[in-house]
C-alpha cells in the first residue's frame, strides 16, 4: 500500500485474480479458486479489510484457516482478456449513448449530457479504485443511465455509502463547471446542462431501490434517516425545489418501514449526504429554466 495516499498498488492484479477465482468457484474448482485467492491475499496489506474478507472467504470454501501474511510479494503483471472486453463495452456503450441523445436533443447538448453522466460514473469509479477495490469502467444504457460494476470484498456500510455518494458529488462538480461557463459566456446551453445535471444527480439521491441514495441510506441509523427527512424538508422550504419532497418521502419510508438498519450510526455519511443534497439544490435554484432544462 502506498505510504502517502494509502492506495493499493496492485489493484489491477487483484482485480484480475478476483475475477479468475470467482470464475473457478462457479465451475466448481474450489481448490484452484482457493489458490487464486491466496495469491491475491499476498498482494494486500495483512491488516486490510480486503485481506480479512479473503481469509474468511477461503475458510468458507472449506479450507484450513488462513494466517495473515507479513511478507511482500512482487507484482506478476498481466491483464485478463475480460478487462479489454469491458473497456471496449464501456467505450462503445458511451458512443451509443452520445448518438441517441444527440439525435433527440441536438449534437452539442447530446455530447454535453453524455459527458455529465460519464463524470458522475467516474466519481464512483475513482473512489472505488483509490480504495484498492476492483471495478469495471462505466457501462452506459441509453434511455436508462449508466452503472459501474464493482466488488465490495466485505467493505463496511460506510465505505459503500461513500462510494455511492461520490457519483452525485462528481455530478455536482460537473454541474458547477457548466454553471461557471454559463456565467462567463451567457450561453444558455451551459445553464441547461448545469440544471439537468444537478436535477438528475438530486433524483439519484432519493433513498430508495438501487439509486445512489438508496445504497447510501444503508449506513444511516433510524434517527439519521429522520434527520435526512428533516433536512430535505428544510431544503424544500429554503430553496423551493419540490424534488426534495421525493427525497424526504424516501427518507421517511426508510426510517419507519425500511427494516434494514445498520449495526451502528454513521454521522459522517449523514453529513456527506446532506451537503451533496444542498449544493445540488443551490445549482438548480440559481440556474434559469424550468423542469429538466432541456429547452
Amino acid at each position: 500500500m502506498c505510504e502517502q495516499c494509502h492506495t493499493l498498488v496492485h489493484s489491477d492484479e487483484l482485480e484480475r485474480l478476483a475475477a479468475e477465482a470467482k470464475a473457478l468457484e462457479k465451475a466448481g474448482e474450489s481448490r484452484l479458486a482457493r489458490e487464486k485467492w491466496l495469491t491475491a491475499i499476498a498482494l494486500l496489506p495483512p491488516t486490510s479489510t480486503q485481506a480479512e474478507w479473503i481469509r474468511q472467504h477461503v475458510e468458507a470454501l472449506g479450507a484450513q484457516p488462513v494466517q495473515p501474511l507479513t511478507r511482500a510479494v512482487p507484482d506478476v503483471g498481466g491483464r485478463s482478456p475480460m478487462t479489454a472486453r469491458v473497456k471496449w463495452t464501456s467505450l462503445l456503450s458511451f458512443l451509443a449513448f452520445v448518438a441517441i441523445y444527440s439525435k433527440a436533443s441536438g449534437v452539442t447538448f447530446g455530447i454535453g449530457f453524455a459527458v455529465l453522466i460519464l463524470i458522475h460514473e467516474m466519481g464512483h469509479f475513482i473512489d472505488i479504485k483509490r480504495r484498492g477495490l476492483p471495478a469495471d469502467m462505466p457501462v452506459f444504457l441509453p434511455g436508462l443511465g449508466a452503472y459501474v460494476r464493482w466488488q465490495a470484498l466485505g467493505v463496511s456500510l460506510e465505505t459503500r455509502a461513500a462510494v455511492s455518494l461520490a457519483g452525485p458529488l462528481a455530478g455536482f462538480l460537473a454541474a458547477l463547471a457548466c454553471a461557471g461557463l454559463w456565467w462567463q459566456t451567457g450561453n444558455p446551453l451551459w445553464a441547461s446542462l448545469a440544471r439537468v445535471g444537478a436535477i438528475l444527480n438530486l433524483l439519484n439521491l432519493i433513498p430508495v431501490w438501487v439509486l445512489d441514495g438508496g445504497q447510501a441510506a444503508l449506513a444511516l441509523s433510524k434517527m439519521e434517516r429522520v434527520a435526512l427527512l428533516v433536512a430535505s424538508l428544510g431544503l424544500w422550504l429554503a430553496l423551493g425545489q419540490r424534488l426534495f419532497l421525493l427525497v424526504a418521502l424516501g427518507a421517511g419510508y426508510r426510517a419507519f418501514f425500511g427494516g434494514d438498519l445498520p449495526p451502528h450510526p454513521s454521522r459522517a455519511t449523514t453529513i456527506y449526504y446532506v451537503v451533496v443534497l444542498t449544493v445540488l439544490g443551490v445549482i438548480i435554484k440559481l440556474m434559469p429554466g424550468q423542469g429538466l432544462g432541456l429547452n
